[in-house]
């Protein structure tokens, strides 16, 4: 892949050549962002497009949530956090965030936006987009108290789980990280990240190619993928490839994971120079990267729901509230809205919030009407304000 250039999250890189999916050498260019002010109809949607999926997975009847949808900042949750990444709402009250750079676990209280350490993660390597990523709390949360967290290491990207005992001082509140799967290829671009533990219990991982395009069609790469676990790391019964954790393929940078009301899952994909990706995930599905960016006329891949020029877009976090998904835009700036009726885009994405809070990393559902949204402009590539980096409170419809 001699001089090639290749987007990564909302930046360009002039990429040279990839020796076994680390990235040799890069230069990172400034990226020119949009800004402008957004209303409760939403933004200009001229640059996205959408386009049909198959039909499996939608019921007959259902219905589709209003064309136009609205958002309303609320509050903002907490400030002066250190480039934040993962997310994960705490059962009862308060949310965890993770610092990609900092390595550490933090927890805010959503009433008074007051925030305690509760440890650092040990063994994380942070470098580009690397470090301490996604986190997802044990759906036995309630009983073990575990806390799950994806890293880049010194050798790859990896998931551990951890024992959280909040009765600890702070700063010592975190148990000795347990291995629960690793081998998953990193680099200086493409980790990608987010762990979600979906409707089934089992684990669902986002990862990213790491640099080496061809990681994305080989089946027995971990790169290029999203993977379907169960608690203990292992592949989980009724994967598509028997004994295999690959759950679809064909991926290159998989950074956002979300469900919707009848259980079907939805992800979000950074393109290369031309579409970004929101898709609708159905298992064994090959997702077209790098011979397909965007929709494409081959019936072997499985066509996005909507795309995104890559100016306006960048998705990390998604969320699914009011009917909709909710995608973070990091490059864009900006929050879209993608409505649906079963697994198809329903009407034409809006966008909100341009250019209000620059980088937009994770969203995630906060019950019923509302998201909390992270900011991400102290990852190295933002351009912070006082009070970055932040979480917000959101009311959609």
């Amino acid at each position: 892949m001699t001089g090639r250039t290749c987007r990564v999250e909302g930046t360009k890189i002039v990429q040279r050549r990839v020796v076994t999916g680390v990235l040799a050498a890069a230069l990172l260019l400034t990226a020119g962002c949009s800004s402008g002010g957004s209303s409760a109809g939403g933004d200009a949607v001229a640059p996205s497009r959408t386009a049909p999926s198959p039909p499996s997975g939608q019921a007959p009847g259902e219905s589709a949530p209003p064309a136009k949808g609205s958002v309303k900042v609320l509050r903002t949750v907490a400030e002066g956090l250190n480039s934040p990444w993962g997310l994960a709402p705490i059962p009862g009250g308060g949310l965890l965030v993770s610092s990609r750079d900092k390595a550490t676990i933090t927890r805010v209280d959503e009433k008074t936006g007051k925030k305690t350490e509760l440890g650092t993660v040990p063994g994380v390597s942070p470098e580009g987009e690397g470090g301490l990523l996604g986190i997802a709390l044990s759906p036995d949360f309630a009983s073990d108290h575990m806390i799950y967290a994806y890293f880049t290491s010194a050798s790859d990207n990896r998931i551990v789980r951890m024992l959280y005992d909040d009765k600890k001082p702070a700063g010592q509140q975190l148990g000795a990280p347990d291995t629960i799967f690793k081998g998953i290829p990193k680099g200086f671009i493409h980790n990608g990240g987010r762990i979600a533990f979906g409707p089934d219990r089992m684990l669902y991982v986002g990862t990213g190619e790491a640099g080496d395009r061809g990681l994305s069609q080989d089946r027995k790469s971990l790169g290029g993928k999203i993977l379907r676990l169960t608690p203990e790391g292992e592949p989980a019964p009724g994967n598509p490839f028997p004994g295999s954790p690959v759950y679809s393929y064909g991926h290159r940078n998989v950074q956002g994971l979300a469900w919707d009301g009848k259980q079907r899952l939805f992800a979000s994909e950074f393109g290369q120079d031309t579409w970004d990706e929101l898709n609708a995930i159905k298992p064994g599905d090959n997702y077209g990267w790098p011979e397909a960016e965007g929709k494409s006329d081959d019936p072997k891949f499985h066509n996005p729901i909507a795309e995104w020029h890559t100016d306006v877009a960048s998705p990390s976090g998604i969320a699914y509230a009011e009917g909709s998904i909710w995608m973070a835009g990091l490059q864009g700036k900006r929050l879209w809205r993608i409505p649906l009726k079963g697994t198809e885009a329903s009407a034409e994405p809006q966008a909100f919030l341009t250019g209000e809070f620059g980088r937009l990393r994770t969203v995630v559902s906060a019950g019923g009407d509302r998201l909390w949204l992270t900011t991400s402009n102290t990852d190295g590539r933002g351009d912070p304000k006082k009070g970055d980096d932040r979480i917000l409170e959101l009311e959609v419809k």
